[in-house]
């Protein structure tokens, strides 16, 4: 094993607490789906609904339980910033998947952090830490007309 490695095993290994995404944070969904979309990150061709705030009309599920569980570096960030930018990094995923399927929107998106779901009609789930922020979410995958 390097000596690099070695070094960075130990500290994490003294520093459990630090090392992971222990600071519970519930950040505004719709904000973040908003700035993806003038960013250019997403491109608009699935629509994103938390659960209880799903599209009209008749849906045709194409998966079921998708999930996306991504971190990201939290060093040097704000835990907001962090936040937002692995909420957009796990809706950049989502848009791929589904479109990769054929599907136009995720539905039933609740925060699935560690498997335990929340669901919130506004908010997602976020676990910022001094190096690791992650954000988990778990939706359907549909089409509507």
């Amino acid at each position: 094993m390097p000596v690099q490695a070695l070094i960075v095993a130990v500290f994490f290994t003294l520093l459990p607490g630090v090392s992971h995404a222990t600071n519970l944070m519930y950040m505004p969904f719709e904000t973040v789906v908003s700035d993806a979309l003038r960013a250019g990150r997403l491109d608009g061709s699935v629509k994103f609904y938390l659960a209880g705030n799903g599209p009209q009309g008749i849906q045709r599920l194409l998966r079921p339980g998708v999930v996306s569980d991504l971190g990201t570096n939290g060093f040097n960030k704000s835990d907001h910033d962090s936040c937002e930018w692995v909420l957009q990094s796990n809706l950049i995923k989502l848009q791929a998947e589904a479109k990769r399927v054929g599907a136009n929107a995720v539905t039933n998106i609740v925060s699935y952090y560690d498997q335990h779901v929340r669901k919130d009609l506004n908010t997602y789930e976020c676990r910022a830490g001094v190096f690791v922020t992650r954000v988990a979410l778990k939706g359907d995958l549909v089409r509507v007309p």
